[in-house]
């Protein structure tokens, strides 16, 4: 059910929504793809072989994906039954925002407090980021799903852009590298507290729905909807192949963010092509997000996604081929031309096949 009629003017909570991806998108590009990964390896995991630092990142990044992907459909049940979408975004918002300030205490050879801290931030990180992407349906008129989609991702690769150009700046100029990384991190949780502001004052928590749950119990509750909700499921055959299809591709596309620096720490490339390469993504995909947004108007939306998973193929294997910084910086590059795009037609091509049975849409809107 939309929410549009709470609103004072439909672009002013917009605006509001796609702000979170600039408040959120700085934790990212900073902390996920660019500074701690290469911090990672050089300090916090220096007393480590660089192999052994790759692996121990891995297993980081792993762990925090996997306890995410544990929590996420019982609590997402949770909110729908209870109307907590927003007030649960702004609880894992505030325990992504404290573990990554808690990052700037992280110094040499605190490789394990730097995965715990990474892995409970990251946590928050992804939590929030589904409820925020649980409200787009609601916020966004039903045919202009694709275009909001994308300019949230555009709108996220600015603000994450230019955090991570401040950034990159203050590690560069500052004599004390491992101190500037420190900052950097602390900078990350204050600029995505400050700008998480517009969704609290502006967007409205959706309205409850009655779904015919009268358990009280929050976690029974959930599981009951969560077992109707598969159960129906089977009838929408084509919902589930997107469905498994979108958690294994999209677990791939973080996969790169997530993995590239330190592996390319690991082979040999030097920090600042390291961090300038992973800027340049950034920077690249602000006007690709919005030419994916605008392509989808003139062509299937299924079809730009499958632009995007191609060109993704093709950084893949190039990826097992780089060997120079050059490759670094064309990989980067094509990354940054699909990455938002693709990530944001699938979140509202998703939305768009969910159907319009009441339980059904409660229950799965969260995932995309």
């Amino acid at each position: 059910m939309t929410i549009l009629n709470q609103y004072p003017t439909y672009s002013r909570v917009i605006d509001s929504w796609a702000l979170y991806h600039w408040a959120n998108n700085a934790f990212a590009t900073t902390i996920m793809a660019a500074i701690l990964p290469v911090y990672y390896s050089h300090v916090a995991a220096s007393t480590l072989t660089a192999n052994k630092a790759t692996a121990y990142w891995g297993y980081t990044n792993s762990i925090a994906l996997l306890i995410s992907a544990l929590l996420a459909p019982i609590l997402g049940a949770i909110a729908n039954i209870f109307g907590l979408r927003k007030r649960l975004l702004l609880v894992f918002a505030a325990v992504g925002i404290l573990f990554t300030a808690t990052l700037y205490f992280v110094k040499t050879g605190d490789w394990l407090m730097a995965s715990i801290f990474f892995i409970i931030g990251n946590i928050g990180f992804s939590l929030s980021d589904e409820f925020h992407n649980s409200l787009l349906p609601h916020v966004s008129k039903p045919d202009d799903m694709d275009r909001v989609s994308t300019r949230g991702y555009a709108v996220g690769y600015l603000g994450g852009g230019i955090l991570l150009a401040i950034n990159v700046a203050m590690i560069k100029f500052m004599s004390d590298k491992e101190l500037a990384s420190r900052l950097a991190f602390l900078s990350v949780s204050i600029w995505w507290a400050v700008f998480t502001i517009p969704l609290i004052l502006n967007v409205k928590e959706p309205s409850k729905t009655d779904l015919g749950i009268s358990e009280t119990n929050p976690l029974k509750a959930g599981y009951k909807l969560l077992n109707t909700t598969f159960h129906e499921l089977k009838r929408y055959r084509q919902l589930m192949f997107f469905l498994f299809a979108f958690w294994v591709y999209n677990d791939g596309i973080g996969t790169i963010i997530k993995m590239a620096a330190i592996y390319g720490a690991e082979i040999g490339i030097d920090r600042n092509t390291l961090i300038g390469a992973l800027l340049m993504t950034v920077l690249v995909g602000v006007p690709f997000s919005y030419g994916f947004g605008y392509l989808a108007k003139h062509v299937r939306t299924k079809e730009c996604i499958y632009l995007g998973l191609f060109v993704y193929i093709l950084i893949s294997i190039g990826a097992y081929f780089m060997s120079k910084p050059i490759h670094f910086w064309i990989l980067a590059f094509m990354v940054g031309t699909v990455q938002g795009g693709t990530q944001a037609l699938s979140r509202s091509f998703f939305g768009s096949m969910i159907p319009t049975r009441r339980k059904l849409v409660s229950s799965l809107d969260f995932t995309g």
